[in-house]
């Protein structure tokens, strides 16, 4: 019986955590550069301007958002991602990031 109860809050726990994540495609630049490099790939730009000192900021679309925690995309600068996460005003709260296909 614990098993089952167990499995059932663990389901409803996922459930309501999903029900509120978001999926944004976007592209990982830097505060300084923002959007302008967001189509061009320039990792090495973003990566520099990261490294001295800018924030890494999540481009979508023609907006430009903060990261909540720069560590969790620290390895993905200058690429385009798929954020799975939550929008609080200008700022993504990243719960998983991947490589977009």
């Amino acid at each position: 019986m614990k098993k089952i109860v167990f499995a059932s809050v663990m389901a409803l726990s996922l459930f309501s955590l999903s029900a509120f994540a978001e999926s944004f495609n976007a592209y990982i630049s830097d505060a300084k550069c923002g959007a302008k490099h967001a189509g061009d790939m320039n990792a090495k730009c973003v990566q520099g301007c990261v490294k001295g000192g800018a924030a890494p900021v999540a481009v979508v679309g023609d907006k430009v958002y903060k990261i909540d925690d720069a560590s969790k995309v620290k390895e993905h600068l200058g690429h385009k991602v798929t954020i799975t996460g939550k929008l609080d005003g200008d700022t993504i709260s990243v719960d998983t990031i991947k490589m977009a296909e």
